[in-house]
């Protein structure tokens, strides 16, 4: 691993556990990890449809994963606004490799290291922040679908209050660790439209800069989003997206080289329910649309849903059913796949209740059109003939998972 990023993460975390008042410090956290095979004797391999931006989640995941967060208060001032530090350090590695820190072999990283000046009078309760931060994110759990995600390093004003409504610009350069290309984007945010009772809109409109290069672009996106609280013990999120050029990415820096005859939209749906203290759940419904000039137009469509049901204060019985279905122009692919989960939950029945501890079976069937896809975008992988499953069409997991949250 890099001996200079050791050091920062080693320092950073000396800093946050520095001598300061006990009360003033949060811990937080989150861990994945498991052991799977697939049937067929070999190790576990995970299906994702080439063309898909994400894959359902429950005994699909091929990866051990942890964050640790560590949020500081440092000093709190006469007018109440609070100066604060945050640093989080993730690790990843996949199954079946062995942990060296080196190539694919497991890393760590420092995704967030931020200071912010927070409930600050003079904003109306707005924040003020700087560094590197997972900001406004919004996702789907099932399948992991970070479909607006405006984390990045650079600084910002947050959620000043005006009229009801609240107020928030973002200044980035990056953001993703792995981008190479330095970006200027301008995130700009307005929430806080009640249009119905527990409902609000917001909307969002980033623009990316041209980096300076002969072949790059500018690009900018906007979008939509309705959230409705309290809708079957949960709730609902319906957002609309569209983006042009190096928007496309819609919430992340997208390809630079496309300029504005490329466009992207999308329609995300999902919902999560809790009617009764042992049956909830989560559904989505995602469907996106790429043009690009000179063909290679794309759509891609997806459709799942988890239900969990507990049939004692700790145990449930959770199953995922999802179909994602790519239009290319080398044909449709599809996938569909379906995971059975006996689960313990010591915590209680409800759906977001964690630690919980499955045993997992998985299974998933795809077409011509998907393998041949995935043998030219993804040779090795569970739906490649190369892959685990070789020239079927079909494959199953079965495996152990613990999946733990806390703050």
């Amino acid at each position: 691993m890099n001996t200079a990023l050791n050091r920062r993460i080693f320092t950073t975390c000396l800093c946050l556990l520095a001598p300061l008042p006990a009360q003033a410090l949060e811990f937080s956290g989150y861990l994945r990890s498991g052991v799977g095979n697939s049937l067929n004797g070999g190790k576990q391999s995970c299906f994702k449809l080439p063309g898909a931006e994400s894959k359902y989640r429950l005994g699909n995941e091929c990866e051990q994963y942890a964050e640790l967060e560590l949020r500081q208060d440092l000093y709190t001032l006469d007018d109440g606004s609070v100066l604060s530090v945050d640093g989080m350090a993730s690790f990843y590695n996949q199954y079946n490799r062995q942990l060296t820190f080196q190539g694919d072999n497991g890393s760590v990283r420092m995704p967030q290291l931020y200071a912010q000046w927070s409930n600050v009078p003079s904003l109306n309760g707005g924040s003020l922040w700087a560094g590197r931060r997972y900001y406004k994110r919004n996702d789907i759990h099932i399948s992991d679908f970070y479909y607006w995600n405006q984390s990045a390093t650079g600084g910002g004003i947050e959620d000043v209050l005006i009229g009801g409504l609240k107020y928030s610009y973002a200044l980035s350069r990056k953001d993703s660790l792995y981008q190479e290309d330095y970006v200027t984007r301008h995130d700009f945010n307005v929430a806080g439209f009640n249009t119905n009772p527990d409902g609000a809109l917001e909307f969002g409109l980033t623009y990316l800069d041209k980096p300076q290069r002969t072949d790059a672009h500018s690009g900018w996106a906007i979008t939509a989003q309705h959230v409705q609280s309290a809708f079957l013990g949960g709730q609902n999120k319906f957002a609309v997206q569209y983006g042009e050029g190096s928007g496309t990415g819609l919430g992340y820096t997208g390809n630079t080289k496309l300029d504005n005859s490329s466009k992207r939209y999308r329609i995300v749906e999902f919902f999560d329910w809790q009617v009764t203290p042992r049956f909830g759940g989560q559904v989505e419904a995602v469907y996106q649309k790429d043009f690009r000039p000179h063909g290679g137009n794309q759509e891609w469509m997806s459709l799942g849903v988890r239900p969990a049901y507990a049939i004692s204060e700790q145990f449930k019985l959770v199953t995922e059913l999802g179909h994602d279905q790519v239009r290319a122009k080398d044909g449709t692919r599809t996938l569909s796949k379906f995971t059975f989960a006996p689960t313990w939950s010591p915590k209680g029945p409800g759906f977001w209740e964690r630690p919980e501890i499955r045993l997992y079976y998985t299974y998933a069937s795809w077409n011509k059109a998907a393998q041949r896809a995935a043998n030219q975008l993804d040779a090795g992988s569970a739906l490649s003939d190369s892959g685990a499953f070789g020239n079927a069409r079909h494959g199953s997991n079965m495996g152990v998972q613990v999946e733990y949250w806390w703050k």
